[in-house]
């Protein structure tokens, strides 16, 4: 483990984040994984109906444009935001750009779960943004698995969803150098699994 814990390896990953973020090849590499996502929409993403997407705090890569164009291409195509409960599980609700969100108490911008024009919805396809991620083998299939906040929001969420919605797809969204190897953080038997992962490589399944 990093520093006997995964809360020091989350403080380094964000600083670096941070520092990369501020640096002369970040804007070609948010670029490159943009047009990944692209590429993912234009494709298996013809299919989907609703896709929630995460409000970019702390330097993460803002996918809103393009996820924006993806919905106004075709009528009924929708984007959700997720909203925190109090028992650190996720709700997901339709959101247009131009709404009016309140900060939570991580201080992430949230849709109202009282706005009658912004229902509850199901998402198809639910994207997270990843602190750290890593991979492993289990009998010969690739896995891939997501360092976030610590909260364990997603995690509850996903585990939840996954039994009323087998075919949900959950893509983490990182970069290369936020890959992290077994002495620095390997996942937990309460890490939900990532189905892709999009970095500026390209879309990992």
């Amino acid at each position: 483990m990093h520093g006997n814990s995964p809360k020091s390896l989350r403080q380094d990953l964000l600083k670096q984040r941070k520092e990369f973020a501020a640096g002369q090849n970040y804007a070609q590499t948010k670029d490159r994984l943009i047009a990944g996502l692209s590429q993912f929409l234009e494709g298996d993403g013809k299919s989907l109906g609703t896709i929630a997407v995460y409000w970019p705090i702390q330097d993460e890569v803002d996918l809103r444009p393009a996820l924006m164009a993806w919905a106004n291409q075709v009528f009924g195509r929708r984007l959700a935001l997720p909203f925190a409960r109090p028992d650190k599980h996720l709700d997901f609700y339709e959101w247009q750009d131009g709404d009016v969100l309140t900060p939570s108490q991580h201080g992430v911008p949230e849709p109202s779960p009282n706005n009658p024009l912004r229902p509850a919805v199901t998402p198809d396809c639910i994207l997270m943004p990843c602190v750290g991620w890593t991979s492993s083998v289990l009998a010969g299939e690739a896995h891939f698995w997501r360092l976030g906040y610590g909260g364990g929001y997603f995690d509850r969420t996903l585990a939840q969803l996954r039994k009323n919605k087998p075919n949900l797809i959950c893509m983490g969204i990182g970069f290369d150098w936020q890959k992290l190897n077994d002495d620095q953080w390997s996942a937990q038997t309460h890490d939900e699994p990532l189905d892709m992962l999009l970095t500026e490589s390209g879309l990992r399944a």
